[in-house]
């Protein structure tokens, strides 16, 4: 199955198991998400992207310098652990691990939430890449991705226990659109694909003709 197939059937249960008016809110807060044309704002490729250090589960701070020195670089912004279907794309990064790394290219997820919560979704996700901590998105924010949530989706997190300052350690009501980079060596942007619906994520097997030609470049 593939993870959108997955992402459908999950979204297909919650919205038979949530009453009408909180499927319409999120609803809406997706389509004006969409209708912003915040993702047409993100670094694309050929941009080059931001330097950054962040801190991993354990509090090793890790460079993306450090990480682009060994090669390509796969970034996938994650929203937190509180989100099943950022929990699924987890899952099938991590299924695709293997085939990333056999052509030369690291993975990490990026996400606002603290270190206890990354190592909750490291745990159980089973992942065997890290997920560092981006305390108020400031990465994020970096390639375009930040964005405030409006205030009745707030109420309606706030109903549903997602209390975003207790998962992230602020108190921004912030979260990165789920977005995923593959960073050459030279610290260009190889392959972009950001989507302000989160019910919709691509196949992480998409990214690996660009990882292979950012190897490349790098051998060369």
């Amino acid at each position: 199955m593939s993870l959108q197939d997955r992402l459908d059937a999950f979204k297909a249960e919650f919205r038979a198991a949530r009453p009408p008016e909180v499927r319409e809110l999120m609803e809406r807060a997706t389509a004006e998400l969409i209708a912003s044309g915040a993702a047409g704002r993100t670094l694309k490729a050929g941009d080059r992207a931001p330097d950054f250090t962040l801190e991993a589960p354990d509090g090793t701070p890790v460079a993306s310098a450090d990480l682009l020195a060994q090669g390509p670089l796969v970034v996938s912004f994650y929203r937190g652990v509180w989100c099943p279907y950022c929990n699924m794309e987890l899952q099938a990064l991590e299924g695709a691990r293997e085939s990333f790394e056999a052509a030369g290219a690291r993975l990490v997820a990026i996400s606002p939430q603290n270190r206890v919560n990354s190592r909750k979704s490291v745990r159980e996700n089973a992942l065997g890449f890290p997920i560092l901590s981006d305390a108020g998105n400031t990465v994020a924010a970096a390639f375009g991705l930040r964005f405030a949530l409006p205030g009745y989706l707030v109420d309606l997190y706030k109903s549903l226990g997602n209390m975003l300052p207790l998962f992230n350690g602020d108190e921004s009501w912030t979260l990165p659109m789920p977005g995923r980079f593959v960073i050459g060596a030279d610290g260009v942007i190889a392959y972009a694909e950001v989507n302000p619906d989160y019910t919709r994520r691509p196949e992480p097997v998409d990214m690996l003709p660009a990882i292979r030609r950012a190897a490349a470049a790098v051998a060369a």
